[in-house]
Order: C-alpha cells, then structure tokens, then sequence
C-alpha cells in the first residue's frame, strides 16, 4: 500500500500569516482612525458653514440673527436655524450659538461629544465676521 500525504496549512504557516495580519493592522488602523476624525470635523465644518448662511438669510429677512439653533426655521428672527436635536448630522459635535446683541453678531460653535472618536478634537467656529477657529487657528 502505498501511504498518500495530506495537503494543508502547518501551524507554522498558519502562525506566520496571523503575525503578518496583525502587523498591518497595527500600521493601518491609526491611520484610519486619523481619517475619520478628519472627515468628521470637515463635515462639521460644512455643517457650520450652512447654518451661517441661513444666519445671514435671516439677517436680511430680520434685520437681526436667530437667538436658537434648535428652534424651528422660519426665515425671521423669531425662528431658529432648524437643528432640532442640536447636534451635528453625524452626531459626532454638539452646535451651540453665541449672540451679541448690541452689535448684532453672532460665533456658531461645533464641540466634539465626549465618548465618540471626536472626544478630543477640539472645538470649531464661525463667526459673523467671516472668522473660522479650529483648536485657536484658523481653518
């Protein structure tokens, strides 16, 4: 009789691709990580630059800027910037709005929620002025 040989991995192998495998992914998960948060924050700041424009829509109905990002939007004054659940459409950045009534500006804030792969981001801006702050510098 003559004896055949089984075809297959040797653990060996098997170890050697495991170990590949985990190298890689110890190279490329920071750098995916890196993405998302960059891609969250760029969508945030999209974000931002829409309601800054409903803002000045506002402006030019009202002669003045909505006092509430979580009211309903109305065109006017009276009304908000629509974003009921005061957070970004991610999820990721809590919206809040500064008003200075005196001389009728307004800073829109993006802040990141703790807990999500934002948590230490830091916070976006913008202003009435055309000013945008990320961390302190401009974006």
């Amino acid at each position: 009789m003559k004896a055949q040989r089984t075809r297959g991995f040797t653990l060996v192998e098997l170890m050697i691709v495991v170990v590949i495998i985990g190298i890689l992914a110890t190279i490329g998960y920071p750098s995916y990580r890196n993405y998302i948060v960059r891609a969250s924050r760029e969508a945030a700041q999209a974000e931002l630059l829409e309601l800054a424009s409903l803002q000045e829509k506002i402006y030019l109905n009202s002669n003045a800027y909505a006092f509430s990002v979580t009211a309903n939007y109305n065109g006017t004054s009276a009304g908000g910037l629509g974003v009921t659940s005061g957070k970004t459409r991610d999820g990721k950045y809590t919206l809040a709005l500064d008003i200075v009534t005196p001389s009728q500006s307004y800073t829109l804030t993006a802040t990141p929620v703790a807990g999500t792969t934002q948590g230490g981001d830091g916070n976006i801006s913008i202003a009435s002025d055309g000013s945008r702050l990320w961390n302190g510098a401009a974006w």
